[in-house]
């Protein structure tokens, strides 16, 4: 072989060589929170509409009002040999679909034997499942926004068939439990422009209720119901308060009975644009 030739073979080697490197780099940004505008539409075929579960005890915390900016998340520590974290929900509340420790550690239990529900472990099948299974809102049945870390996750949501509509709420998750299998719970809505203030967030409630908080949009009617795990109907509902303007007060009254469980879901809505629900937020409250 001359030695033009022997040369020109080992440019061509380094060039292929080079270019494999770069191919296989990494950005370092594995571990990082997903977040994204927009996503594929899922299957409703594929979203769990699961069975209410009983609710016995919850945490107060601070969302509705202003939660885009929560407290540190100071419960969660290394796991022993450094695998999965162990996390708490510090003073979040848990809303659904367990609303206690014990609720979750038996799913755990259930899920390792036998791969029981896994749709706990995503946090964007249970925000649409909390949605449409416990809230009713069958019509809001795509993500349209994601940001999910290692323990806590907003997931934004939005009604089918209507990429214009832009996202009917935000919601927020957190891992309850321990392992790498601990579920995701709901916790929360991260509102901006149509809040849910009153009732505070964990408080302890009575009926009938006064609910209120502020409200940017046009020609608004805003229906309000009271949730509990366990029942499949509204223990209330009150309608429809007018609203409109920019970040304007609105206030409501709603009387409700029959409640059984410790936590209760506070939910207000809004639409008949486009949809008989556009846009929601909610709260949790305390019955003791």
């Amino acid at each position: 072989m001359n030695v033009w030739l022997r040369f020109r073979l080992i440019g061509v080697a380094l060039v292929t060589g080079s270019s494999l490197l770069a191919c296989s780099g990494t950005d370092g940004r594995h571990d990082a929170p997903v977040t994204s505008s927009a996503a594929p539409r899922p299957s409703s075929s594929a979203l769990p509409v699961p069975t209410p579960t009983p609710t016995s005890g919850g945490l107060p915390s601070p969302t509705g009002a202003a939660p885009a900016t929560p407290a540190p998340d100071t419960s969660t520590t290394p796991a022993p040999g450094g695998s999965a974290p162990v996390t708490g929900l510090g003073s979040l509340q848990p809303i659904w679909p367990f609303t206690t420790l014990g609720q979750a550690q038996a799913w755990q239990r259930d899920h390792r034997a036998g791969g029981h529900q896994p749709w706990h472990l995503d946090p964007e099948q249970t925000a649409l499942s909390f949605t449409r299974g416990y809230l009713g809102f069958g019509e809001i049945d795509r993500v349209t926004s994601r940001s999910i870390g290692a323990a806590r996750a907003r997931v934004g949501v939005g009604l089918s068939g209507s990429e214009d509509s832009g996202t009917a709420a935000v919601v927020h998750l957190a891992r309850y439990g321990t392992g790498r299998d601990a579920p995701w719970v709901v916790v929360g809505t991260d509102d901006t422009d149509f809040t849910l203030t009153r009732p505070g967030y964990g408080s302890v409630v009575r009926s009938p209720m006064t609910v209120g908080g502020r409200m940017s949009g046009v020609d608004e009617s805003i229906r309000v119901q009271v949730r509990q795990p366990s029942s499949a109907a509204p223990l209330g509902e009150s309608c429809c308060t007018p609203a409109g303007g920019h970040r304007q007060p609105w206030s409501s009254t709603v009387t409700f009975k029959g409640a059984k469980d410790a936590v209760l879901t506070v939910v207000a809505m809004t639409g008949g644009h486009i949809a008989e629900v556009e846009r929601f937020t909610v709260t949790a409250v305390r019955t003791r």
